[in-house]
């Protein structure tokens, strides 16, 4: 048998990886010993081909039978072992490959490599390693894998980035990130060339698989090496990374890019912009968008709409509107997705005849508006009070081909509704289900809340029952607006009753209907029954809200319980809930008003230190409080601490302050010390001032924070002599003031005197 020779390599000098090694086959090194002047005619080639048969066809069957003593055993064994050495084949690299290719078995082909390693003066090369490798990569047999790549150290095969590329590719498409990494990174340690495909390639990958923090770093490897990414791979970095708001970094790939002229996609650009729109940057966004062009990359539709869009949610109509006129001056054509963000926004804020420019503009440039267009600005028209020219405007829709649809006529439902047009709201009803409309539940909830603001319940009650009901339309939202109003009017039976149907037909009450109960109870002086319901709700499963906890700490406070609301509060933070600023503003005012300063102060600060803003009247009743204990350096820092917030303090209030912190007026502090501590009724008298002859004074006397209500009806002797003992305090200080009295003076947190 004709055996080839033995495949050759040709290390290089140095600098080189094994991509520059010259392999001498059989083959080549066959043709390359034939004297072209000496070679044979055609007939003569074949007649000596049949004596000697061709090296290439030699080493075939030498493959060929290797692979049957291979496929005859199911698995490896001595035996196999056995078979092959019997053979008594000559073994070389290509003999090797074509086997190891033939086979469809890692665990064989891995096998028969180790094998061939021990066979005398074998060495196995590039091309049988990287077989090897695919079929292992192809089995996902990544623990034999790893042996071959750690046995490899000892051999003298030089691993090529092909065969890298290769077993980066195989770990990526079975998932195994982490080991691509691994990989990426022996390559880059190695020493072998690479290239920037290679970053651009696996960079991709890493993105992909949101592998930031590592992109980043390779990234940062490759710029010192002298790579660069592609277009389309920073643009990919660039959209990723906004996406996970990863500004910082994006920008720096965007300067990098600017430094190598290389400019994002369109949608790399749309994507960064709309993050700065998101992070409120709109100038820079401006910015950008007006750079676009300069670097070679104009802005589309989608680009302007965006920006548009950011001003819009910031309510900078007037950018906006610039930035829209723009669109028509660069000749792009506005799209009605582009409008949209435009036209709802100039309506929601009550422009709704810009919007209505925008409109004719649209139509001018013969652009087809949806329907969601026109209910944008009919309901604007309807908000501002132009329901003469919403008319008008589902008259024009109409002729244009665009019906309205339930959008629309609940539009002109509410505006009914709301107005009490009653009779107007059930006709376009009739009209809508004439015309195949459907009324939802948004269209009968518009009508239960006008028969509720006209005040026929028993209509509405009606309507629950005969008719939502029976569509099955009717849900715990639509009973908690018939339940507000028979709380509102004192009808609590009314209320009990419809909850009852409404929960025997599985429409169970929520947190909203028995926080609606327990206002009503606690509205009529039933606080008893009240926190029984509390508590009631509790057993059924239905968890209160801030608002339910809310009405119950008012309506305790109210009543002087300080200690049982004190309690709910603290339940409420408990149960998880967070309380807001009504909650801290109405145990506060209670604590103030059982003048209960320090325990108010406490709140204050917790209130601060769990990140809830107190409200101008949470502000305003804790420096009346202050006040009113005399502690007017601590209201002052109170009164600072609330400006800078950016709330300001009601002038007179603050006037008052300011007097009383400037003038330290003994008699002025002896008035507020010896101060009536009854509050009284707000009512309107005049009385003459004892020991001024002449004066008449007009009096207004008040409740401090105009929450309270003690009864009204006539004041009593008592309340008449304090009125009497406060008038001619403050007229002793006026005369030793020589007469220079404020126009309005309060002294006290309780009364208001006006001259």
């Amino acid at each position: 048998m004709f055996l080839g020779i033995r495949c050759y390599w040709h290390l290089p000098k140095k600098g080189l990886c094994s991509s520059g090694f010259s392999l001498r086959s059989p083959i080549s090194f066959f043709h390359c010993q034939t004297n072209p002047a000496r070679r044979c005619s055609s007939e003569s080639c074949v007649k000596i081909s049949a004596i000697f048969p061709s090296p290439t066809q030699a080493l075939l069957k030498s493959s060929c039978r290797i692979q049957r003593v291979l496929e005859s055993r199911e698995e490896w064994s001595e035996l196999v072992e056995i078979e092959l050495q019997k053979l008594n084949i000559e073994l070389n690299t290509y003999i090797v490959n074509q086997v190891l290719k033939s086979l469809s078995n890692s665990y064989t082909a891995y096998q028969f490599y180790k094998w061939t390693e021990c066979q005398p003066d074998f060495r196995h090369d590039h091309f049988t390693f990287k077989t090897l490798v695919s079929l292992l990569l192809e089995d996902q047999n990544f623990g034999i894998l790893s042996e071959v790549l750690k046995g490899i150290s000892g051999n003298e095969i030089t691993v090529h980035r092909s065969v890298y590329r290769i077993i980066i590719s195989g770990f990526i498409r079975s998932g195994q990130i982490n080991l691509a990494i691994r990989t990426f990174e022996a390559m880059f340690e190695s020493g072998c060339r690479m290239f920037s495909i290679d970053f651009n390639k696996f960079i991709g990958v890493l993105i992909s698989n949101n592998c930031f923090d590592t992109a980043e770093k390779y990234y940062n490897r490759m710029i010192l090496d002298g790579f660069t990414l592609n277009s389309f791979t920073y643009s990919r970095f660039i959209s990723s990374l906004c996406l996970v708001n990863n500004l910082l970094f994006a920008e720096k790939l965007l300067q990098d890019m600017d430094r190598i002229h290389l400019v994002p996609d369109i949608w790399a650009y749309n994507i960064y912009l709309n993050c700065l729109c998101k992070q409120n940057r709109l100038e820079e966004a401006v910015e950008i968008l007006r750079s676009m062009s300069q670097k070679g990359r104009e802005p589309d539709i989608v680009s302007y709409s965006t920006v548009i869009n950011g001003f819009c949610i910031a309510k900078h109509f007037s950018t906006a509107l610039e930035l829209w006129e723009e669109i028509f001056k660069r000749g792009i054509k506005p799209a009605v997705s582009a409008s949209g963000p435009l036209i709802f926004g100039l309506c929601d804020n009550g422009k709704v005849e810009e919007a209505y420019e925008i409109m004719i503009g649209m139509i001018k440039m013969n652009a087809e508006l949806n329907v969601t267009i026109y209910n944008a600005i009919i309901c604007g028209f309807c908000k501002v009070g132009r329901f003469d020219k919403a008319q008008v405007l589902v008259s024009y829709m109409r002729r244009n081909g665009c019906e309205p649809d339930l959008v629309t006529c609940n539009i002109f439902l509410n505006h009914y509704c709301d107005r009490g047009m009653l009779n107007e709201a059930w006709k376009l009803m009739k009209r809508m289900e004439n015309s195949g409309i459907s009324p939802d539940k948004y269209s009968y909830s518009q009508v239960l809340k006008g028969l509720c603001k006209t005040n026929q319940l028993d209509r509405a009650y009606s309507l629950i029952t005969e008719c939502m009901e029976v569509k099955g339309l009717c849900d715990v939202v639509s009973c908690n607006i018939v339940i507000n109003s028979f709380c509102k009017t004192r009808k609590l039976g009314a209320a009990f009753k419809l909850c009852k149907e409404m929960s025997n037909k599985g429409i169970y009450p929520d947190a909203i209907s028995y926080g609606l109960l327990i206002q009503g109870f606690f509205r009529v002086g039933h606080a008893l029954q009240a926190q029984e319901l509390f508590h009631q709700m509790l057993e059924v499963g239905v968890v209160p809200n801030v608002n339910t906890y809310n009405t119950i700490i008012h309506y305790l406070c109210r009543k002087g319980e300080i200690e049982a609301a004190r309690t709910y509060f603290f339940d409420m933070v408990k149960k998880g809930l967070s309380p807001n600023a009504i909650s801290y503003s109405t145990l506060m005012h209670g604590l103030l008003k059982a003048f209960k300063i320090n325990e108010a102060i406490s709140l204050f600060h917790d209130m601060c230190q769990n990140g809830v803003m107190p409200n101008e009247v949470t502000f305003t009743l804790l420096i009346q409080g202050l006040m009113e204990d005399g502690k007017f350096v601590l209201a002052h820092k109170i009164r600072d601490y609330m400006m800078e917030k950016g709330f300001e303090l009601d002038k007179t209030l603050s006037e008052r302050l300011i007097v009383a912190m400037k003038s330290k007026d003994p008699e002025a502090s002896e008035l507020m010390s010896e101060r009536p501590q009854s509050y009284l009724s707000r009512k309107n008298c005049e009385y003459t001032a004892p020991g001024v002859e002449g004066d008449l004074l007009e009096v207004e006397v008040e409740c401090a924070g105009g929450g309270y209500d003690f009864g009204g009806g006539d004041w009593s002797h008592d309340d008449v002599q304090e009125v009497r003992w406060f008038l001619c305090k403050l007229q002793v200080i006026r005369h030793k003031r020589c007469g220079q009295m404020h126009k309005s003076c309060e002294v006290t947190i309780g009364y208001e005197v006006i001259f």
